[in-house]
């Protein structure tokens, strides 16, 4: 039986851990080819490793620093030679956190965290889109990784949660942009996922965190790739400019 991602290409940033690499997997279930791209080749070579072969799949790892132009442009280039054509399905997962409180937060901590979440999101965005466009790809799904944090804002994040909260005014902008050309923008907002980034929240912030959380734990990445797949595939076709909290009822 077909999956709902039959047949489509995924490209997927921060593919080398946690969220960005249980949705290459899941992905890869549904059908797609996936083009797992992160700054540690090692974790994607590791990432594609893990992922189930099966019929005509043809998977792949890249080196990408969302950060630099030049690498998005390369990778872009790598899937073009490799596929014939521009991934139709592209999921924004590429994230890191320096956190402080506000008044130590230093200016090279704010602006590293602003180019990798945001202008990271906004460069790959951008390429790919051009390509989806000027190829006529049908049936575009961009996915972009927001946060709770970005909405709520969070004690010592004041850099991740303006880099989130610009992630999903960028996501609402690139949905009214895009949609005349076919392409739907959606964005997800985990909230305390079981992933590196959140191994490394001190223990004590981690079980104060639980108390809020209704369903009584931290979510798995896993639970955050499936609601990506869905808004990845053509059973949410008339699902456009959304923001899905996965929060566990936070």
């Amino acid at each position: 039986m077909a999956g709902s991602l039959a047949g489509k290409l995924a490209f997927v940033t921060g593919a080398g851990s946690g969220i960005g690499r249980a949705t290459c997997g899941i992905l890869a279930r549904e059908g797609a080819s996936v083009v797992a791209a992160d700054r540690n080749l090692a974790s994607c070579n590791e990432t594609v490793t893990n992922i189930v072969q099966g019929g005509s799949q043809s998977h792949i790892s890249l080196e990408l620093d969302v950060g630099e132009q030049k690498s998005i442009e390369s990778a872009l280039k790598s899937v073009l030679q490799q596929y014939k054509k521009p991934p139709s399905i592209i999921v924004n997962s590429a994230g890191i956190t320096r956190d402080d409180f506000l008044v130590k937060l230093t200016e090279n901590n704010f602006d590293d965290v602003i180019r990798i979440n945001l202008k990271g999101t906004f460069m790959v965005i951008q390429t790919f889109a051009r390509a989806i466009i000027e190829q006529g790809v049908q049936g575009g799904s961009i996915v972009n990784i927001a946060s709770t944090s970005g909405k709520y804002g969070n004690l010592g994040q004041a850099n991740y949660s303006a880099s989130k909260a610009g992630v999903e005014g960028l996501t609402k902008t690139a949905a009214k942009e895009f949609g005349k050309f076919g392409i739907r923008v959606n964005c997800v907002l985990p909230g305390m996922i079981a992933t590196p980034m959140t191994d490394a929240v001190p223990e004590k912030v981690r079980e104060k965190s639980l108390k809020f959380i209704p369903l009584g734990r931290f979510g798995k990445p896993e639970e955050v790739g499936e609601v990506i797949a869905f808004l990845a595939s053509d059973k949410s076709s008339y699902v456009d400019g959304a923001s899905v909290d996965i929060t566990g009822g936070i």
